[in-house]
Order: C-alpha cells, then structure tokens, then sequence
C-alpha cells in the first residue's frame, strides 16, 4: 500500500537535508507518516555514516512507512538524489494490490486542484478522507526503484489513479545517482488532467512491505530540490 497522508500543516520554504544524530530520524521538518489506525509495524529509517558522509538506511520488514518533509507550495523544479538497494524486496509487482510494495521511493505531491481531479475520482477521495480523517494529497508521482519494469514505465497505483510510478534503478550494488525534472515528469502522469504544473506540497521518501510481507534494505542520500531556473 503506497498512498500518502499529510500530516498537520508544516511549511518550509525549501527541502532540509536529513541531518541528525546517527541512528536517529532526520531532524524536522522531516517528519515520518504512517496510514490511519495502522496495523503493520512501521518501516524503518535512520541515519547512518557511510565513506565519512551522512546517509539514510531504510529497511522495510512487512511493513510501511514515509518520511515527510512538507513544502508550503515551492515551484517544481529539479529534484536530484542518489539511492541503492542492497536487498531488493522480492514479490512485488505494482500491477497488483497483493504485490503493490516498493523496496526505496522518492515522491512529489502536488498541490493540484481538487477541481481537476476527474468527478468519480474526487468522490472517491472524498470517501477515503472520511475514513481515514486526513486530506489526501490530488496529485502525487513516485520515483520508485523496481529494475523488473523497463526504465521510465509509467505505471498507475494499484490502489488509486491519485498516485501513479515512473519506474526506475538497476540491479546490482552500488550508488546510482538520478536527477529528475518534475514538470516534465508531472506533465507525462498527469498532463491529461493538467495543463499547467502545480506547486509542491511536500516531497516524502519511503519503502513499504505490508502486502508482500518480504523485506528490503536500502539507502539514499543527497537529495535536493533546486529551482527549475537553476538547472
């Protein structure tokens, strides 16, 4: 299970680096997000030294999890980070909610107008937030790392058309580093929806197993959000 929720509101004028003490959470406004009432253990995220630079270990074990850094609506522009798997979560297959999980994600939440979102959609968030008690993010894409799909397959959330994947990363150890531009990206998810590319409301990092019930074990460092203009 791969949605978001956002916590209260938190505003940030730019994405913090993940700092903290090691083998703690980063520091606000990095902020971990489980799901409503959650039954599954949380996935787990601590920073850890490796080759003298500060880096995140997310280990998900049957489990899920974000961590979450809310934005108060910041342009979209160049998001860039490196990541590895070093146990790849075995199973999943984002075709299907059974095999909806992901070893390591990088996610965009947009602030797209509710009025943008097609009429059943919108009536389908309005049901899931009376649920759940939170407001569900309309627009929201993931980086996910899952080298069993060809690179750059866009592939919709089996759960909900509100989140949809552009699949990534290789097989094998190792740093590999991406750089993404976000309104091209927004544009190619959700172009038939928008024409125009909304602000960010938060950017989240996460792993989840809860429908696998596998593991994985993964790492990601560096990530930042430059200025289109700045490219």
């Amino acid at each position: 299970m791969t949605g978001l929720m956002l916590p209260a509101a938190w505003a940030a004028f730019g994405l913090a680096p993940m700092t903290g003490p090691v083998g703690g959470l980063p520091a606000e406004p990095w902020r971990y997000v489980g799901l409503p009432d959650q039954k599954f253990p949380p996935t787990r995220f601590s920073l850890e030294m490796r080759d003298g630079r500060t880096v995140l270990r997310v280990e998900a074990v049957a489990s899920y999890g974000n961590l979450l850094h809310r934005l108060d609506a910041v342009p979209a522009g160049e998001l860039s980070w490196r990541w590895r798997v070093d146990a790849p979560l075995a199973g999943a297959d984002l075709r299907s909610r059974k095999g909806d999980d992901v070893a390591l994600k990088v996610c965009a939440l947009f602030s797209m107008p509710r009025s943008a979102v097609p009429f059943m959609e919108r009536q389908l968030l309005r049901l899931a937030e009376s649920r759940a008690r939170e407001v569900l993010p309309n627009a929201t894409l993931c980086y996910v790392w899952d080298p069993s799909w060809p690179a750059e397959s866009l592939v919709p959330n089996a759960y909900s058309r509100r989140v949809r994947y552009i699949t990534l990363g290789e097989p094998g150890s190792g740093w590999q580093n991406i750089r993404r531009d976000l309104k091209a990206d927004f544009l190619r998810a959700f172009g038939e929806e928008s024409a125009t590319v909304p602000p960010l409301q938060a950017v989240a990092v996460g792993a989840d197993a809860d429908n696998t019930g596998g593991s994985s074990l993964a790492y990601i460092a560096d990530l930042e959000l430059r200025p289109a203009t700045l490219r």
